[in-house]
């Protein structure tokens, strides 16, 4: 490997010839000159891979010859060491992005670690992390065989989240291979899980988490009433994973405290139909459909399934006895969202306002559908990149900045996740059978039980009938369905796809987030 070029410019640089040699002896070749135009001229003409600059230099100073080597070369790392330690030189020479800022007298160490800091980064970053994660390995393999309860597997998945966020940019790819054969076996035992655990939570079992239908009652109604004359905007995105939540909280942060990060369990099948009306009604499929029969659509009814989701809200907050003004609007489209912007003060006076926001949930079918959305989200690492490169452009960004400027405090949820799906299994129906690749819902389903989690029985699981003999069945972990009529051509269509319906820990294990202003 070539060694490591360093250009030096200090009008003082025979003085620092120790430092010269202590660079030479760790292997780093320099270059060194004692002013800037020399230094630019050399930049011009030769490759470096990192610049030390004296900031105090006589004909052209330190920050002029910085201004013109980044006209050059505007990726190449400055470090800008002074004398001085006023601070407009310092923000003059950070406003111009150097890489580092040193206060001489420097020692020999301090020159190596800045070097390291900035070109030894990204290796060093990636050895901790692999190394890091290899500690932890056996303690999260552990934790996935013992009997853990509802909030352990939160934990366990959030944890999962953070090794993920740090491993998508090590250089160690084997590594990522071990992690992701980790977060398979992880789905297989949650799968498991909720095979043991599900149906009783419905039936009134006291271990049960907060779900969907409860998420209201359990943490959004106390915050209302906690929070006095203080508006509360609840913000639901539509499909948003917890790892996407991860990456767009930075952002957030500029301007928000976090108070609360936590996740909450989707009702199967964790699909909007079900999910959000639940989240809404703070009822079940089955409740919604016997109590709100002109609201309610099951799979076979023509038209939008999600139509009805303010008069859900309206009757949820009337039954838990909230009588507060209120506002709810539903942003499907980049011009939706900059209208709502535009009459954004008209919310000013409600104490509860609603919006929900459907772009990840039209990022996922987009990219099923567009061979250029799945090029750019190839895996979850570019997934979780376009959401954050969507969030940071998007009018939701500055509706939450209006929010915290009134002082509001915010609610950012959503229904229930999504799972790259790779492992095609068969399943059979007949023609009224719904078409959703992660949930299939009619009778005389024929599928191999082994590979799907079935519910022969759906007034336990408080799902619709649409007749007497209907099932639901279940894809888990990265499963999804096909039917054997035109099955290559289906599998090669759908596979790498994000979809959502199923039990895996992503779509089902979803974020609930309350921030307050800084």
């Amino acid at each position: 490997m070539s060694k490591v070029r360093i250009l030096w410019a200090d009008d003082e640089i025979d003085l620092l010839k120790p430092h010269v040699l202590f660079l030479e002896q760790k292997g780093y070749e320099v270059t060194a000159v004692n002013n800037g135009a020399e230094a630019v001229e050399l930049v011009d003409e030769h490759y470096f891979d990192i610049v030390f600059l004296d900031e105090n230099m006589p004909g052209l100073s330190g920050l002029e010859t910085l201004q013109k080597i980044k006209e050059l070369d505007s990726s190449l790392p400055i470090i800008m060491i002074t004398k001085s330690e006023e601070e407009h030189i310092m923000e003059e020479a950070i406003g111009s992005k150097i890489s580092d800022y040193l206060i001489k007298p420097v020692n020999p160490n301090q020159i190596l670690l800045s070097v390291k800091k900035n070109l030894d980064k990204t290796r060093l970053v990636s050895e901790k992390t692999t190394s890091d994660y290899q500690r932890e390995f056996r303690e999260i393999g552990m934790r996935m065989m013992s009997n853990m309860d509802a909030a352990d597997w939160a934990d366990l998945y959030k944890k999962l989240i953070f090794w993920d966020l740090e491993l998508e940019n090590s250089e160690d790819k084997g590594m990522m291979e071990v992690f992701d054969m980790q977060q398979n076996e992880a789905n297989d035992q949650f799968m498991r899980f909720i095979k043991e655990n599900y149906i009783d939570w419905l039936q009134g079992d006291g271990a049960a988490p907060t779900m969907s239908h409860t998420l209201f009652k359990n943490k959004i109604r106390p915050i209302i009433e906690q929070t006095g004359d203080t508006p509360v905007f609840l913000i639901v995105i539509d499909n948003l994973r917890f790892d996407q939540w991860k990456v767009i909280q930075p952002k957030l942060n500029e301007f928000c405290r976090l108070d609360e990060e936590s996740m909450y369990y989707s009702i199967l099948p964790t699909a909007t139909q079900y999910a959000r009306n639940a989240l809404f009604s703070g009822l079940l499929p089955s409740e919604m459909e016997r109590l709100f029969p002109k609201y309610w659509k099951n799979e076979d009814d023509e038209g939008g399934k999600n139509m009805y989701e303010a008069e859900f809200l309206e009757a949820n907050l009337k039954r838990n006895g909230l009588n507060v003004k209120h506002s709810y609007n539903k942003v499907t489209n980049l011009n939706a969202g900059k209208r709502l912007l535009d009459s954004f003060h008209e919310l000013k006076g409600n104490k509860l306002n609603v919006i929900v926001y459907n772009f990840v949930d039209m990022l996922s079918h987009a990219r099923t559908e567009m061979e250029v959305i799945k090029e750019l989200a190839d895996d979850s690492s570019a997934y979780r990149s376009i959401t954050q490169s969507w969030f940071d452009h998007s009018p939701l960004q500055e509706m939450l900045r209006r929010a915290v400027a009134m002082g509001a405090k915010l609610i950012i949820t959503t229904d229930h996740g999504t799972v790259k799906v790779e492992n095609p299994i068969k399943v059979v129906g007949d023609r009224n059978t719904n078409t959703n690749l992660r949930y299939k819902a009619g009778r005389n389903l024929d599928y191999n039980a082994r590979e799907v989690f079935a519910v022969t029985n759906p007034d336990k699981a408080y799902l619709p009938k649409m007749n007497m003999s209907t099932h639901y069945v279940f894809a888990t972990g990265k499963d999804f369905f096909v039917y054997p009529n035109n099955y290559n051509h289906f599998v090669n269509y759908y596979r790498n796809t994000f979809q959502h319906g199923g039990v895996s820990m992503e779509e089902v294990l979803i974020p609930f987030v309350t921030l307050s202003p800084r």
